[in-house]
């Protein structure tokens, strides 16, 4: 049976939960990946014989967890995609970064190399492979988020973070270049990786809700998720 998370269904649109340290894709390492996870759960739940239809309008990044929208149908799919495009949909983050941010709230715009998060959706290259063209582009895009501190201690802060846009590594890449690094982010300046034994595999980082709209109707669908309860023992 698999074992996927899921917080909304209907004809059209499923959302799950995609667990730290899962791909949402698969690709050339042949890790197991949330998307063949919910094609599983929709083939056993409905019975379904031969292929299943599923549609991978956006992901997050393998070490984030967090919510994930698919398309049951192409229309769902279509519809999510136009959604995506047009920036309508509203996702929200909650991360924990190094230090004490100097302002409770504020907004960050920058140029970016022109990788978007819709030419990685499609893309069975790795994330190394990805990073390898980033450095090759010549173009740049903005990025764009803001963000609003939850709470602080002496050592780390809870952030809400709403991003604008959708570039590879986005939230990482601006959290690190304002000197605050997500927890446990080695790769973009934390100095180490999360020690609780279920937080392995994971940075402090996860998608904890969104807003989008049904694909047939004019109805709004606003999702939410817990921050995990290891995020107390930080902040």
């Amino acid at each position: 049976m698999s074992s996927v998370k899921v917080i909304y269904e209907d004809n059209h649109i499923i959302a799950v939960v995609k667990p730290a340290g899962m791909l949402t894709q698969g690709d050339k390492s042949g890790d197991i990946s949330l998307f063949d996870e919910v094609k599983k759960y929709l083939k056993e739940k409905y019975k379904k014989q031969g292929n299943v239809f599923l549609g991978l309008v956006h992901r997050l990044d393998k070490p984030v967890s967090g919510i994930v929208l698919f398309g049951k149908t192409s229309k769902g799919a279509a519809r999510l995609s136009e959604q995506f495009r047009n920036h309508t949909i509203q996702k929200t983050y909650h991360g924990i970064v190094v230090g004490k941010l100097e302002k409770e709230k504020g907004e960050i715009k920058e140029k970016v190399n022109k990788i978007s998060f819709f030419a990685e959706g499609f893309t069975n290259k790795t994330d190394e492979e990805l990073l390898e063209e980033i450095k090759k582009a010549t173009k740049t895009r903005t990025a764009e988020l803001s963000y609003e501190v939850v709470r602080s201690n002496d050592k780390y802060s809870l952030i809400k973070i709403m991003p604008k846009t959708g570039r590879f590594h986005q939230i990482r890449i601006q959290m690190a270049n304002m000197g605050h690094p997500i927890l446990g982010d080695v790769k973009y300046g934390a100095k180490k990786v999360l020690e609780s034994p279920s937080l392995q595999n994971s940075i402090a980082l996860v998608a904890t809700a969104i807003s989008f709209k049904a694909a047939t109707e004019d109805r709004l669908i606003n999702l939410d998720i817990p921050l995990p309860d290891e995020w107390k023992e930080y902040i």
